[in-house]
């Protein structure tokens, strides 16, 4: 095996190892990275809809009792604005999601469905949990949600969920009195859902992640022509000048010129103490034949 071969095979291990190091590490933070860009995504649409509600209970809901007492207006409702302003937001970006899942709703689109349902019940179970992150599979691809409880926490809430009696009766007259009544002081009753697509940021990532391999590959590819042609021309063809020159002088060949001298690394050492070795050796021999 060549000199040549065994510094190429040593590189070349060495670069994959470093190549699997180098992706391993990357891969995962432009993973974590493309995840945390989501939780943004979808922390930035939970704290619309926050506020969306707050300008609802203090600047719409006022300007509306009047009206109220004639006409349940479901645009009084923070929940119902919320709602509707995000779903003018899905009408660009449909893979964008954000419900108010009620266990028992008045308005019956907003009721929970099984795994909303389930969120709820980690709420009430864990009185503790303010928020849950998770990721599910959606038929457009997997997605992330960060979901809040909705706990009954207004007196004034329960004027309108306790029973159909209490209830407004243009509420009643609009949504029923069979759906959105029961409901307790400190009840958790539902949880905001905010749903952000994962397979843009996620393709994203992986992109970057290409691009950087390829583009640490080929420059792989250059360090490893750049160094085979210093190692040809700094060692590998000096050794093979000398190799032969050897190979020459120990068949009495003296008439080769000799090895090039200049320099001050090891090859031009090497080159210089062979010369006088020659030299010596053909003294010697001179005098033996003498």
């Amino acid at each position: 095996m060549g000199l040549r071969l065994k510094f190429n095979l040593v590189l070349l291990v060495v670069f994959l190892l470093g190549l699997a190091a180098t992706g391993s590490v990357s891969w995962g933070l432009l993973q974590r990275n493309a995840r945390d860009e989501v939780v943004r995504n979808a922390t930035l649409m939970m704290e619309t809809a926050l506020a969306i509600r707050s300008y609802t209970v203090a600047q719409v809901r006022p300007q509306l009792e009047l009206q109220l007492t004639r006409a349940f207006l479901p645009q009084s409702v923070p929940a119902f604005a919320a709602t509707e302003t995000l779903n003018q937001l899905k009408k660009k970006y449909p893979d964008y999601f954000y419900k108010e899942a009620t266990l028992n709703p008045t308005n019956p689109r907003n009721r929970a469905s099984d795994w909303e349902a389930d969120l709820v019940q980690e709420f009430r179970n864990r009185a503790a949990v303010t928020e849950l992150i998770g990721e599910r599979d959606t038929p457009t691809g997997r997605s992330l949600y960060i979901a809040h409880p909705l706990q009954i926490k207004d007196p004034a809430c329960l004027s309108c969920h306790t029973t159909p009696e209490m209830a407004p009766a243009t509420m009643i007259k609009l949504y029923g009195p069979s759906n959105g009544f029961g409901w307790k002081l400190n009840d958790v009753v539902g949880a905001q859902v905010v749903s952000v697509p994962m397979t843009l940021p996620i393709r994203n990532a992986q992109h970057a992640f290409y691009a950087f391999m390829g583009s640490l590959t080929a420059v792989f590819a250059l360090v490893f022509v750049v160094l085979n042609v210093m190692l040809s021309q700094m060692i590998v063809h000096p050794i093979a000048r000398m190799s032969r020159a050897a190979d020459q002088v120990s068949t009495g060949n003296f008439e080769l010129p000799e090895l090039r001298e200049a320099g001050r690394d090891e090859i031009a050492l090497l080159g210089r103490a062979f010369n006088r070795m020659r030299r010596s050796l053909q003294k010697a021999l001179q005098m033996i034949e003498g």
